[in-house]
């Protein structure tokens, strides 16, 4: 579960760059198909480690939902579990990122704070749609492929 995280924070330094590209949907996609529900404590150790980082602000309410959400999504439908059903489940959660992250402003300012500031980052949102349903497209299989070698392995030593 370290390394998961590791990873996380790995991938989203990398990238963060660039405007609304992350690895980080894709790598709660991936962890969640190979290892399952135990993703949630992940999500919220990633959680921590970037608050710790960045410091405390609305997001940090905003990924203590959002990615349990996204995990259990996989979860929950990983019999469909194809490079194509998730490519286009993280780019339809990309749209969708701002819309959730809206949600604590509705507590903060009422509906037309939270419609407004959702409204604003659309743009953002497009290109994170994008963004996410190429970076599925092209990592999905190689790290479905790294994280079954890992699980066997992981199964070998502790026989």
């Amino acid at each position: 579960m370290g390394m998961m995280v590791a990873l996380l924070e790995a991938g989203k330094f990398t990238l963060q760059a660039i405007p609304n590209v992350e690895v980080v949907t894709l790598l709660f996609i991936v962890f969640t198909a190979s290892f399952g529900l135990k993703t949630i404590l992940v999500s919220f150790a990633f959680t921590g480690l970037e608050t710790i980082w960045w410091g405390i602000n609305t997001w940090n309410v905003m990924y203590l939902y959002i990615w349990p959400l996204l995990i259990v999504y996989v979860y929950l439908t990983r019999k469909h579990a194809s490079v194509w059903f998730y490519s286009i489940s993280s780019c339809i959660f990309g749209l969708f990122f701002g819309a959730l992250c809206s949600i604590p402003y509705f507590f903060i300012g009422g509906p037309h704070m939270m419609f407004t500031w959702w409204i604003a980052g659309i743009p953002y949102d497009i290109l994170h749609g994008i963004s996410n349903f190429a970076v599925c497209l092209v990592l999905y299989k190689p790290l479905m492929y790294a994280c079954g070698h890992i699980r066997k392995l992981t199964r070998e030593q502790t026989r």
